[in-house]
C-alpha cells in the first residue's frame, strides 16, 4: 500500500521499500565509502544544496555496498539540509505499445543506482510515466509534485526543470555528460524543431489516489545523436567542475548556469545539440 501523500505534494508519493534493503552503517565506515564522500566533497557538491545525479556504479570500481553505499555517500555530502535527486526512467518500458505506468512499481530502466534508490524507505517519486525523478532530503516532496500535470517529458512541472529554479547542480560519476535528461527541458522551452512526435501517448497511470488518464508527447530523437556534452564549451571552470570520484571521472555542473548557455547556443542554431547518426562518431545516450 501506498503510504499517504503529504499535502505539500499531493502527486508525488513515497515508494514501498523492499525487504531486501542493505543496512549500510558498517559499510559506511569502510575506507571506500569515506574516500567517495571526500572525493563528491573536494569536487564541489555544496552541503544543504539539490543534487541530480546520472550516474554509472561500474565506473567507479568496487564499492562494498555498491549503490546502497553510493547513494549514502552522496546524502553524507549533501548533508541533512540537502536534497538528492534520481532520475527514475521508465521509457524502456512504459511507451506507446505498453502505455500503463504504475508509480509505485514501475522500475526504473537506467541502471542499479536508480532502482536502489526508488526502493528505499525514504524516497519520493515523481508521476510521470516515462520521465520520473526519485529524490530525498527536506526539498525532495515539493520538486517532485504534479507532474502528472505536464503534457510532455519534461514539462514545468518536471524536476529537471524545477532544479534551475532550485539553483541546483547536476553530477555525472562515470558516464560523461552526454546522459544529461535535464537537456530535454531546454530543448522544450526552446522548441527545438526536431523535438516532438506528431502524436502523443494516452497513458494510463496508476497514482496513489487513483487511475490517471495522461496524455503526453513523446520526444523523436529518430535519426539524431544527443551531444550535450556541447554546452561544456559554454561554462567556466567555476560552473564545471571536472574531477576524479573514485575511479570515476565526474563533472558537476551549475544548473542556472547550463541553461542560460544551452539556451543561448539553442538560439543560434536550433539544431546544436544534435547531429545526423550518420554523421555521429562514438555512442549516443
Amino acid at each position: 500500500m501506498a503510504r499517504s501523500w503529504r499535502p505539500t505534494a499531493p502527486n508525488a508519493t513515497k515508494v514501498v521499500p523492499r525487504s531486501t534493503d542493505v543496512d549500510t552503517a558498517a559499510l559506511d565506515c569502510t575506507p571506500v565509502a569515506t574516500r567517495l564522500a571526500g572525493d563528491l566533497t573536494d569536487l564541489g557538491v555544496r552541503p544543504g544544496g539539490v543534487l541530480l545525479v546520472h550516474a554509472s556504479l561500474s565506473s567507479l570500481g568496487y564499492i562494498p555496498g555498491g549503490a546502497a553505499t553510493t547513494i549514502n555517500a552522496l546524502q553524507r555530502a549533501l548533508g541533512d539540509e540537502g536534497t538528492l535527486l534520481i532520475p527514475a526512467l521508465s521509457y524502456a518500458t512504459v511507451n506507446a505499445d505498453q502505455p500503463v505506468f504504475d508509480l509505485q512499481h514501475t522500475p526504473s530502466c537506467i541502471g542499479a543506482i536508480p532502482e536502489y534508490f526508488r526502493t528505499r524507505a525514504d524516497t519520493w517519486r515523481s508521476a510521470s510515466p516515462t520521465h520520473s525523478v526519485c529524490g530525498a532530503g527536506p526539498r525532495a516532496a515539493e520538486l517532485l509534485a504534479d507532474q502528472h500535470l505536464d503534457d510532455t517529458p519534461v514539462g514545468p512541472h518536471s524536476p529537471f526543470r524545477r532544479l534551475r529554479d532550485a539553483g541546483g547542480q547536476l553530477l555525472f560519476l562515470g558516464c560523461g555528460m552526454r546522459p544529461n535528461t535535464s537537456m530535454h527541458g531546454v530543448e522544450e522551452v526552446a522548441e527545438a524543431p526536431y523535438l516532438f512526435k506528431s502524436q502523443s501517448v494516452a497513458y494510463t497511470a496508476h497514482l496513489p489516489d487513483g487511475i490517471h488518464q495522461l496524455g503526453i508527447r513523446r520526444h523523436n530523437f529518430d535519426g539524431w545523436e544527443q551531444r550535450y556534452e556541447r554546452v561544456a564549451d559554454q561554462l567556466t571552470p567555476e560552473e564545471l567542475r571536472i574531477g576524479p570520484v573514485l575511479k570515476a571521472t565526474a563533472h558537476l555542473l551549475d544548473v542556472p548556469a547550463m541553461w542560460e548557455r544551452a539556451l543561448a547556443m539553442l538560439a543560434r542554431d536550433p539544431y546544436c545539440f544534435v547531429q545526423r547518426r550518420e554523421d555521429a562518431n562514438g555512442d549516443g545516450t
